[in-house]
């Protein structure tokens, strides 16, 4: 049984930068990589970052340039820092292990079950 948990989150002005942090236990080889999440007022979840197997990350459009996602096995942990943030960057942050599967392409899912997630706000 995967258990993730999400810290790091806060308040912080427009420009500012925060580190997420994701620490991972149990057994996670039967998945195809960790990913963050994220999901606004209102909104539906999106994914932010995809760290996959191979080495490959993934970014959403939005967060391309300012938010790196990285990896430390040796602690089990996965981390996104967030650099130049925006407004729009407010929500519950969120990680997850993913599952890959191909249709014509590939494409990542993730659990069903979500941990409690850290919140991000990010003043104008």
């Amino acid at each position: 049984q995967v258990q993730l948990v999400e810290s790091g989150g806060g308040l912080v002005q427009s420009g500012g930068s925060l580190t997420l942090s994701c620490a991972v236990s149990g057994s996670i080889f039967n998945f195809n990589g960790l990913g963050w999440y994220r999901q606004a007022p209102g909104k539906q979840r999106e994914v932010v970052s995809l760290i996959l197997s191979g080495g490959i990350t993934i970014y959403a459009d939005s967060v391309k340039g300012r938010f790196t996602s990285s990896r430390d096995n040796a602690k089990n942990t996965v981390y996104l820092q967030m650099n130049s943030l925006k407004p729009e960057d407010t929500a519950v942050y969120y990680c997850n292990v993913v599952r890959q599967y191909y249709n014509g392409s590939y494409y990542y899912t993730p659990l069903d079950s979500w941990g409690q997630g850290t919140q991000v706000i990010v003043s104008s």
